[in-house]
């Protein structure tokens, strides 16, 4: 069903790593820890100024796919893994690019369910990746009807 995709990827976009969201996600989160809200700690800390947690390209742009139509909801999320090189850092511009890695199918005790493993990708301006978050989106049968129609 998502094959054909295996392999695409959107147009990299521009993001900001912006001082008042991160402050938002870290709230949100329930991680107030200093190195992402105080400019103090981040200044002495090794990075010498303050990082986002790791879970805040969640809230990047990464773009779309031509084609690649994926419901608001019926799907599950199976897995999400994140990998970096290095923190991203408050006040820098991450460049980000989704792509399809793989589609597959199994039958289980739902019917047969396809799952759509998915890149996001951030660079630094240079094009150097700083991390990768990789996920599997699980589609329901019901919803493989759905987009069969």
């Amino acid at each position: 069903m998502f094959s054909p995709y295996i392999g695409k990827r959107s147009e990299k976009l521009k993001n900001m790593v912006e001082r008042g969201a991160v402050k938002k996600f870290a709230e949100a989160i329930g991680d107030p820890h200093p190195i992402f809200l105080d400019e103090k700690v981040g200044a002495k800390s090794r990075y010498g100024q303050n990082i986002a947690p790791p879970t805040f390209p969640r809230v990047f742009d990464y773009g779309t796919i031509e084609g690649l139509y994926l419901p608001n909801k019926g799907l599950i999320h199976g897995e999400q893994v994140y990998h970096y090189e290095r923190p991203l850092l408050v006040g820098e511009e991450i460049y980000c690019y989704t792509e399809i890695q793989d589609y597959y199918e199994k039958t289980g005790n739902f019917g047969q369910m396809g799952f759509l493993v998915i890149s996001n990708n951030g660079e630094d301006d240079n094009g150097l990746p700083i991390f990768t978050s990789k996920q599997v989106i699980i589609i329901s049968e019901a919803v493989r009807r759905e987009l069969l129609v």
